[in-house]
């Protein structure tokens, strides 16, 4: 193949489908978003987990090019689903994959961590694929601004490697006054705090 030829074939989307609690998607992704080609197994031992009702109103933090936020808005139809990403590029695939899967109560919008959110506390689930490299003093503003943001009863759902499992531990413990371990698998924990 020669190299036009190949980058070219670089720069088209990476398109792939699957199934996500029992629910067809199809994806359009780019080179330079986080796990282009699948979904990497903290997303989905993430999504395995979520307890969403139906009239749920959710964030998802970190929402690269949407695969939990738009599984969280089709798990809650009745209600709205923000997806906050720092990554102009991920923001557009995850809009443009809420139109391709036909999802209308989902949007995507740029925003360095909660910075972008109106600060009422109006969720009822918020989620993230939280990654490794943000900082512990980047982590600690997620937590504190997620428990403002989520109404009493609402629930943070996250996965992290496991390296950060005892970060977690100690800090929802801080900030939510409790933490729930919902699964380990052999690289990535799921753990849940509920807001008081």
């Amino acid at each position: 193949m020669e190299t036009a030829d190949y980058l070219a074939k670089l720069r088209e989307d990476i398109v792939f489908t699957e199934t996500l609690r029992d629910i067809p998607f199809t994806f359009h992704t780019t080179w330079g978003l986080f796990s282009p080609r699948a979904i990497d197994e903290g997303t989905r031992l993430l999504i395995d987990r979520l307890d969403i009702k139906p009239a749920d109103n959710c964030l998802d933090l970190g929402c690269g090019y949407g695969p939990i936020g738009l599984a969280m808005a089709k798990l809650a139809p009745e209600g709205q689903t923000l997806m906050l990403d720092k990554d102009f590029i991920a923001v557009d695939y995850a809009n443009r994959n809420a139109q391709i899967n036909h999802i209308s109560n989902a949007r995507a919008i740029l925003s360095n961590g909660f910075n972008q959110v109106e600060p009422q506390h109006d969720w009822d689930v918020i989620a993230s694929n939280i990654p490794a490299k943000v900082g512990k003093e980047m982590l600690t503003l997620y937590l504190h601004d997620a428990y403002r943001l989520l109404k009493p009863g609402g629930v943070l759902y996250v996965v992290t490697i496991n390296g950060l499992r005892q970060f977690m531990k100690r800090n929802l413990q801080d900030v939510f006054g409790n933490y729930k371990k919902l699964k380990q698998g052999k690289q990535y924990t799921v753990s849940m705090a509920l807001r008081h």
